[in-house]
């Protein structure tokens, strides 16, 4: 079976790195951390690690998997990610993709296969580059902003430091759902993750 490619949007470079836009990478640096394994720069204009996830019945090591950051602006993230797919020859439905979600309460986690793109730019990017709005979304709610604060700023700023305890805990539930997407299956793991 073909590995997953675990995708998590967000803006290159350290400017952005703390933005509520790049929640998705945030979560990716966290299921890098418990694997012990670190990013490298791959042609397909993305940080990548492959490697393998959790375990199976007897001790094996899990499935293999790809995580990738890709290093275009959110808006362009279909390139990168249609070339690894490419490389990697993984298809529609080993594809999950980690992002922000305003419309959901902050802390708030939610797993889908397909649908529309709800004005995120990142996930049309993809969907045009794919021809399909058939892979895996993982939502991480962030709330909406505050007053008539514009939705394009709010997603450009860092988290609060009151919003990044919750934040913490919200990324470490969300590296369990790519394990159990990885290990167990989207339709599973979203099972797990809505009956909690």
């Amino acid at each position: 079976m073909s590995p997953w490619l675990v995708v998590g949007l967000g803006n290159p470079g350290p400017r952005y790195a703390g933005n509520r836009h790049n929640v998705g990478q945030m979560v990716l640096d966290v299921v890098a951390d418990r694997a012990g394994a670190s990013f490298t720069r791959h042609k397909g204009r993305a940080q990548v690690l492959d490697g393998r996830l959790g375990t199976l019945a007897g001790g094996a090591p899990g499935p293999r998997v790809i995580l990738a950051k890709p290093e275009s602006y959110m808006n362009l993230s279909g390139g990168p990610v249609a070339a690894l797919a490419t490389f990697y020859g993984i298809e529609p439905e080993r594809l999950l993709v980690i992002h922000d979600e305003l419309d959901f309460p902050a802390e708030t986690l939610r797993l889908k296969r397909g649908g529309g793109e709800g004005g995120h730019n990142g996930l049309r990017a993809i969907s045009q580059s794919l021809g399909t709005r058939d892979y895996g979304r993982l939502r991480v709610g962030i709330g909406r902003p505050p007053g008539r604060m514009d939705p394009a700023e709010y997603v450009l700023r860092d988290f609060s430091a009151a919003e990044r305890a919750g934040l913490d805990v919200t990324l470490q539930q969300a590296a369990d759902v790519v394990e159990d997407v990885v290990t167990l299956g989207l339709d599973e793991a979203r099972q797990r993750l809505h009956a909690a």
